[in-house]
């Protein structure tokens, strides 16, 4: 097989990537080592930046987001007792969206089989090739047999445990990584929201936060040690450690129910560079990780995808290597920013090991801070909604 651009990965990146490349006029395949139903089994994220929705329309699948999401103008602080809330769209003209990643994946998928593009699924052994030279190959074992394909560029989307960092050599990247001492414990719940927006909580009993999917449907996250077990959080229990981080006015507010899904997720700052080693780009969770507290994961993976595809389309369009020349240090300048806020959101809101009476005064002076400064608030706002492309 041959194809301009090989795309490894069909989470939200390799699709997104593969919706504007054919957008673009520009041929490409996906390799997905899993089916199709396990990437939509996948719960992620589910905050949207203006940014990210804008190119999900300009590939034609916003039409569902914009018809089921929830437009969200602020977002609350919860500390000493109290909410507090952040007019973000007053301050930036800017608003975010919820709707889950899972949704996202959903009208990519649905986007790309109306457009006739290949995928193919349950791609075992792929493996990149010859990407330090002009003729780079992926190979991929499919029903036993050895496939390979022949590119100008390959695009390593997939993941952090993916095979196309991995093929790179160790002299030719650098890793930056911050492991955080707890985890997220979330459940997913048919019950209607607690709020409107977000409540981002923090107490001494450690961080909670209160999200949605949709009107409907909730989702909830408490820390918890890293070493916890899902299996050690009944829903009775969970819900009465949720209630002990709350103001009594949510509690009061708060619709309990069977939980439909939970997971326990570790927390970590990971950023590897360069993005680009010769034809190989890596986009996404393949280059970088963030906490979630900040909600930039899928949208970091967005704006990767929105600087590559526009170098692939300088390339082919205007015989010019400038886009994909400086891909990786325009892609890793909006993702640093991006991991200072998420680093600087979860080191407000958490509680820490070792941070003391100390630590928490002055998370609760920096939380106090926010909320009656303007310009604090801006600030916060600026990064939450997104920074410009």
């Amino acid at each position: 097989m041959r194809t301009k651009v090989a795309i490894i990965g069909a989470g939200p990146a390799g699709l997104l990537l593969g919706q504007l490349l054919h957008h673009y006029g520009i041929d490409n395949v996906i390799l997905e080592r899993q089916p199709p139903e396990y990437v939509l089994g996948r719960i992620r994220a589910g905050l949207l930046e203006e940014g990210t929705v804008a190119l999900l329309d300009e590939v034609g699948a916003g039409a569902r987001a914009h018809r089921e999401g929830l437009v969200h103008h602020g977002v609350e602080l919860a500390f000493g007792g109290a909410r507090h809330r952040i007019d973000m769209h007053a301050a930036t003209g800017k608003t975010v969206m919820i709707y889950g990643q899972t949704e996202v994946t959903l009208d990519l998928m649905n986007a790309r089989k109306a457009a006739g593009l290949t995928t193919v699924y349950q791609a075992a052994e792929v493996k990149p090739h010859d990407f330090d030279t002009d003729r780079p190959r992926v190979t991929y074992l499919k029903d036993g047999v050895t496939h390979e394909i022949a590119c100008d560029f390959i695009a390593g989307c997939d993941g952090f445990h993916g095979v196309s960092r991995a093929s790179v050599k160790p002299s030719a990247i650098q890793t930056f990584e911050r492991v955080y001492p707890f985890g997220w414990l979330g459940i997913l719940s048919d019950t209607p929201p607690i709020s409107h927006e977000l409540i981002y909580s923090n107490h001494a009993r450690g961080f909670a936060l209160c999200s949605m999917r949709s009107p409907q449907r909730s989702r909830y996250y408490v820390q918890c040690p890293l070493d916890d077990h899902i299996d050690q959080w009944p829903d009775e229990r969970f819900w009465d450690e949720l209630k002990r981080r709350l103001d009594h006015k949510a509690v009061d507010e708060l619709v309990t129910g069977p939980s439909i899904e939970k997971s326990i997720a570790p927390l970590r700052s990971f950023v590897a560079e360069p993005m680009r080693f010769g034809n190989m780009f890596l986009a996404g969770d393949a280059s970088h990780i963030v906490p979630p507290t900040g909600a930039k994961g899928l949208n970091l993976a967005a704006s990767d995808v929105h600087y590559l595809s526009q170098a692939f389309r300088e390339y082919y369009d205007e015989k010019s290597s400038a886009g994909i020349d400086h891909y990786s240090t325009k892609a890793l300048t909006r993702v640093w920013k991006a991991v200072r806020f998420s680093w600087w959101m979860t080191s407000m809101l958490h509680k820490f090991p070792d941070q003391g009476e100390f630590g928490a005064r002055i998370q609760l002076a920096e939380l106090d801070y926010l909320v009656s400064s303007k310009a604090a608030s801006a600030s916060l706002s600026e990064n939450y909604v997104g920074l410009p492309f």
